[in-house]
C-alpha cells in the first residue's frame, strides 16, 4: 500500500470556536465543488491528529489507548483518487484500502440516506474495542464509545471553520458498512461532508 502524506494541519484560524460552536449545524446537501486535500488534511487532523511529541491527540480517549480508526471515503477530492483510504495518525498520512466508488453501496448499508451516497466524501469512523477493553474490561467499550463523540464534534467543528457542511450519520446497518468498507474493526459513526 502507497502512503499518501497529506499536507501539514493549520493550527490557527479565523474563526474563533465560539463562532463555530454558534453556527454547527447537520448538512445534508453540498456544493459539487471539488475539495481541496488541504482541507481534508486538516479534518482528519482534527479527528484523530497528534497534537503531542508523545503521541496525545486532537480528541480525549481513555488511557491514552486510542481504539478509533478512521477512514475517509472519497469521492471528488483534488489530486486523491476515489476510494476509501486509511488515516495514519503518527504520519498524519493514508493509505488507500479500496479502489473506486463505492458510495451507492454505503449509502444502501446508511439506510438508503441519500446524503451518504451525493456528498463529496465521507468520514467513517471504527472501533478497535480491544484496545480499550484489554485494559478496562467491558468499560472500555463505554470509553471508546465516548470518545467516538470527541472525534466526531472536533470534525464538526472544524468543518464550520473551513465552510464546509457535515452532517453525522449513526443510522445504519453496522454489519453491511463494515462489508462495504472491508473493515477489520467495528463501524461507528459516518460523517458525510462537502462544500456548502
Amino acid at each position: 500500500m502507497k502512503e499518501i502524506k497529506l499536507p501539514a494541519p493549520e493550527l490557527s484560524g479565523d474563526l474563533t470556536i465560539e463562532e463555530s460552536l454558534a453556527k454547527r449545524r447537520s448538512i445534508r446537501s453540498y456544493s459539487n465543488k471539488t475539495l481541496s486535500i488541504k482541507d481534508v488534511s486538516q479534518l482528519l487532523w482534527a479527528a484523530q491528529g497528534v497534537t503531542s511529541n508523545i503521541g496525545f491527540r486532537t480528541a480525549p480517549s481513555a488511557g491514552a489507548l486510542y481504539p478509533l480508526e478512521v477512514y475517509l471515503v472519497a469521492g471528488k477530492i483534488d489530486g486523491l483518487d476515489v476510494g476509501v483510504y486509511k488515516y495514519l495518525p503518527d504520519n498524519h498520512s493514508i493509505v488507500q484500502t479500496i479502489e473506486g466508488n463505492i458510495n451507492d453501496e454505503l449509502s444502501i448499508a446508511a439506510l438508503s440516506q441519500p446524503q451518504v451516497r451525493d456528498c463529496t466524501a465521507n468520514i467513517v469512523f471504527a472501533a478497535n474495542y480491544s484496545r480499550a477493553t484489554a485494559k478496562y474490561g467491558k468499560r472500555g467499550i463505554r470509553y471508546t464509545n465516548i470518545e467516538i463523540g470527541h472525534a466526531a464534534q472536533n470534525v464538526c467543528l472544524q468543518g464550520v471553520a473551513l465552510g464546509i457542511g457535515t452532517c453525522t450519520v449513526g443510522a445504519f446497518d453496522d454489519e453491511k458498512v463494515g462489508q462495504v468498507l472491508r473493515l477489520p474493526e467495528n463501524a461507528l459513526y459516518i460523517l458525510t461532508i462537502g462544500y456548502l
